[in-house]
């Protein structure tokens, strides 16, 4: 069963390529032996496949055992008839285009991967402390001032290695960068770095607020 199974796939994978135009019209077919090689079945699997479409008169065998492709409206009914849904021909063709796209992902994540190790690379110096974020509330002192002019490393002793403004983020920030409301500094030091930033930024806010 498997075997008859077999040679009709084939044969209806065949009756696709010619409708598709790769087996053109009174163009001779690559050989038995070069078809079994290319399905990866026996030549008597081929001779019987071609049978089906010879006695269809799709394709036609000469004495020399040559195969003529003579019409591609009857490889179309052929695969009507038999309900063809998809051969192996057009999910190999599938194939080579989900290959292209995983190409295309894989070059995008190569390029990402490449971007983190940079950055990673950048704050190596930085690996024993971990990064801490600390938001710019509206009523801080710090607003439209410039991390020059706040003395920001002098006053609390943490380098701002990011500066997180809505979906915008830019890896350290000049010292000429002027804070605004709501800005996230991402800042790294010891282990009283958040109390010491914190209380700079905000320290004003809820004095202001009493």
């Amino acid at each position: 069963m498997q075997e008859v199974s077999g040679y009709k796939s084939i044969a209806l994978d065949i009756a696709q390529r010619i409708v598709s135009g790769e087996f053109s019209i009174q163009r001779k077919i690559s050989g038995r032996s070069l078809l079994a090689s290319q399905y990866h079945v026996s030549p008597e699997t081929i001779r019987k496949a071609i049978g089906l479409l010879k006695d269809e008169n799709i394709v036609s065998v000469s004495q020399g055992k040559e195969i003529i492709v003579l019409s591609d409206q009857r490889a179309y009914d052929y695969i009507t008839k038999n309900n063809y849904l998809k051969s192996v021909y057009s999910l190999k063709q599938e194939l080579e285009l989900l290959l292209v796209e995983k190409k295309k992902m894989d070059h995008k994540f190569d390029m990402i991967l490449t971007e983190i190790i940079n950055y990673s690379d950048r704050l190596q110096n930085l690996k024993l402390y971990n990064p801490i974020e600390i938001n710019v509330n509206e009523l801080s002192h710090v607003v439209g001032k410039t991390i020059s002019d706040l003395q920001f490393w002098q006053n609390t002793g943490a380098t701002i290695v990011a500066l997180r403004r809505g979906v915008e983020v830019a890896i350290s920030p000049g010292p000429h960068v002027i804070l605004r409301e709501h800005d996230i500094l991402v800042v790294v030091g010891d282990g009283n770095t958040y109390q010491r930033t914190n209380l700079f930024i905000n320290n004003n806010c809820v004095e202001n607020k009493e």
